[in-house]
């Protein structure tokens, strides 16, 4: 338990290279992996309900400890746990790994800081058929347990790259292939949710920048095209899983029309 309870820290996490995953989707999510799911730990209620996911973790020979909900609640840093926690492998792959993959549609997330928002991304990313969801250096880590959570179960599906340089990944993706376009509200191209977007056909990573300050000039310099979701009320912006799951989506459309 103890050992279990520093992965709430990134440099513990990374030093033993595993995470915490909590709830029952997510333990379900790891268990279709494996040797990803290395313990359980689960309360008496959980068990009840999970019984199945618990026997499951016994037949793959994964222990399981069963805890009060006190240790629990303490474990999973939320208010209201629920029940199960499981401690996984790190599966994060190389940026050469995803590219030699050939993916034709990417989300790559430059300063992202808020692991909430992240998770979301990661999460509309899977929905929309991405094949790959890059963290930038100066991102949250994706093992977060507040991003682990958010992305429901999707940390397990999308190939996730964790902590390259941003020029780093332009490059790579360029050189696979990819078409690099940052999202950017001030952009002259105008993305059109409904329309055909010609420049959408080929091989797509979307950039996504910060929460707050958005892509700066620097960052901006490596797309090959700024585009702007378009705003038709009068909001000033939109948030930015709400723009990711707009440019996304309209990439998985194009892609399948």
């Amino acid at each position: 338990m103890k050992a279990a309870r520093q992965l709430a820290k990134r440099a513990f996490r990374e030093r033993s290279r595993s995470f915490l995953a909590e709830g029952p989707q997510a333990v379900r999510e790891a268990l279709g992996r494996p040797g990803v799911l290395t313990e359980l730990f689960v309360t008496t209620a959980a068990a009840g309900r999970h019984g199945d996911l618990v026997a499951a973790a016994g037949a793959l020979d994964v222990p399981v400890h069963q805890v009060s909900g006190e240790v629990m609640t303490e474990l999973a840093q939320t208010v209201t746990p629920q029940g199960l926690l499981g401690v996984c492998r790190f599966i994060d792959v190389s940026l050469a790994e995803l590219t030699a993959s050939a993916p034709r549609l990417v989300a790559v997330l430059a300063s992202v800081r808020d692991p909430g928002n992240a998770g979301t991304v990661l999460r509309t990313a899977d929905a929309a058929g991405a094949e790959g969801v890059i963290f930038t250096s100066a991102s949250v880590d994706p093992y977060n347990s507040k991003c682990v959570r958010s992305s429901a179960g999707s940390l397990f599906h999308v190939p996730v790259v964790a902590g390259p340089e941003p020029g780093e990944v332009a490059a790579a993706l360029r050189g696979a292939g990819l078409r690099l376009l940052a999202a950017d509200g001030a952009a002259s191209q105008v993305l059109d949710p409904g329309g055909s977007n010609e420049w959408l056909a080929g091989p797509t990573a979307w950039l996504f920048g910060n929460e707050a300050w958005g892509l700066p000039a620097d960052l901006l310099a490596l797309a090959d095209l700024a585009v702007a979701v378009p705003i038709y009320g009068r909001a000033e912006s939109l948030n930015l899983a709400a723009a990711a799951a707009v440019c996304l989506y309209a990439s998985a459309a194009r892609h399948r029309s």
